[in-house]
């Protein structure tokens, strides 16, 4: 289980890492081309939105690597996968229903992260 979890956790950290560091990064007419819901949604939410998607990649990686407070691994999986409740949500909400597949491919990932930690502690 061990391995299983780090491959999941590497990828999910990738991913969230570019992801977060671009709502942070960038300004709303540079994130309006790849998500076009940053016009419905205030830029200070959607810069807290990539502050929390980085914070959950460290905390995917750092707690298990270090040994300090392991359980929180699976407190940031479990935020990651509120956080694709949210988008799946907005989307469904804007009328994107046919945008919701790697919401929902994330979505899973980050619960195969929850039940993986959870099997590590």
């Amino acid at each position: 289980m061990s391995i299983a979890y780090w491959i999941v956790a590497a990828l999910l950290a990738a991913f969230y890492l570019y992801a977060g560091g671009i709502k942070i990064l960038r300004s709303q007419e540079q994130l309006r081309p790849m998500m076009g819901w940053v016009d419905t949604i205030p830029m200070p939410v959607v810069r807290l939105i990539g502050t929390l998607e980085v914070l959950g990649a460290a905390g995917l990686i750092l707690p298990p690597l270090t040994g300090i407070a392991p359980w929180l691994a699976v407190t940031a999986a479990t935020g990651l996968v509120l956080i694709q409740v949210g988008g799946i949500t907005v989307h469904l909400s804007r009328g994107e229903a046919r945008m919701i597949g790697l919401n929902v491919v994330l979505l899973a990932t980050a619960a195969a992260a929850v039940w993986l930690g959870a099997a590590r502690l």
